[in-house]
């Protein structure tokens, strides 16, 4: 079994411990993800990313720069088993030598600032995804949950369908392309949903989103949009966040089942086939999921699917086929 995860927070969490002066480390921790425990696995690659909450830091910039000096930290701590991925052809040669491939990712595209000159900044420290909003509209665009608005009790299901991509927004993703630099379009409202469809030509991807035809959540993909990712070539990743895989009763616990990700796992192959489907786990960036708690828990996952019907052929291709198929049309 091979594994590639399009999404996890975990060098976040990384930062945030060493500011409170705890002692943790990318190879071996308590979290979500390590290391060793993706090795052990069957990891090919897992894409980090560098989460920026662009109201609770002083300057978006300077926290990605921190999160970038924290992750390059542990990669140079951990190059006996890990490895940088700049060029597609970097999979293959990481997995020669024995070692799991690590593709740096942002996820908030107010750190630059609507300056371009930072967008090839992040390009050169070696980022080679770009999530363009996260859940509060920035110079690039809009995204479906925008948490500056009152909660209402629809905020969850309502879909913004007016604001999508700013004018600025809409250079960003043409000199992505241009640099070979994967847009992601999780979080992003669905006009600007849209809008990338509109702009772009490449494959895109939603990294960390589920089908809204299974949970209402505005956070999941519509029928159509599943269908235009797969009919662009791009794919989606299985989030394990349990309110987006089944909507919870309020005031009570959702503590995530594997029967749900199959789920969603079933219902997007109908609306889109099997090349659209992929993982992004968005591990350290979601509450436990009760079963499935970490990187150990991928034969769990990969177990419940096959029973469900899918063959080892169409597991291959959502562990790691597709995205990887993405990577090489991409990158």
């Amino acid at each position: 079994m091979k594994i590639l995860d399009m999404h996890c927070d975990t060098v976040s969490v990384l930062l945030e411990k060493g500011r409170r002066g705890e002692e943790v480390s990318l190879r071996e921790n308590g979290e979500q993800v390590d290391l060793l425990r993706m090795k052990q696995a069957g990891y090919l690659l897992q894409n980090f990313a560098l989460f920026v909450n662009k109201e609770s830091c002083v300057d978006p910039w300077q926290e990605v720069c921190a999160l970038y000096e924290v992750y390059c930290k542990e990669l140079e701590a951990n190059s006996d088993i890990a490895a940088l991925v700049l060029r597609y052809e970097d999979i293959a040669g990481n997995e020669e030598k024995g070692k799991m491939s690590a593709m740096l990712t942002v996820e908030e595209g107010a750190v630059c600032k609507g300056e371009i000159s930072k967008l090839h900044e992040l390009y050169d420290m070696g980022v080679r995804m770009l999530t363009l909003t996260w859940n509060y509209p920035n110079g690039l665009g809009n995204p479906n949950l925008d948490i500056t608005k009152p909660y209402t009790e629809d905020f969850l299901f309502t879909p913004e369908l007016e604001r999508g991509l700013t004018r600025r927004g809409k250079e960003f993703v043409a000199e992505m392309e241009r640099l070979h630099m994967i847009i992601d379009v999780s979080h992003m409202s669905d006009a600007g949903f849209y809008d990338v469809c509109r702009e772009t030509t490449k494959p895109f991807v939603a990294s960390h989103s589920n089908a809204r035809g299974v949970c209402r959540n505005v956070r999941n993909l519509s029928d159509d949009m599943i269908r235009r990712l797969s009919e662009r070539g791009g794919c989606m990743g299985l989030n394990y966040c349990a309110d987006f895989l089944e909507e919870g009763v309020p005031g009570k616990e959702n503590p995530g089942t594997i029967a749900a990700v199959v789920r969603h796992a079933k219902y997007i192959m109908e609306k889109g086939g099997i090349e659209v489907l992929g993982l992004g786990s968005d591990f350290d960036g979601i509450p436990v999921h009760k079963e499935l708690p970490g990187v150990q828990s991928m034969e769990l996952l990969w177990d419940a699917l096959h029973r469900a019907g899918f063959t080892q052929a169409q597991l291959d291709k959502i562990f790691y086929k597709n995205v990887l198929r993405v990577y090489r049309d991409c990158l």
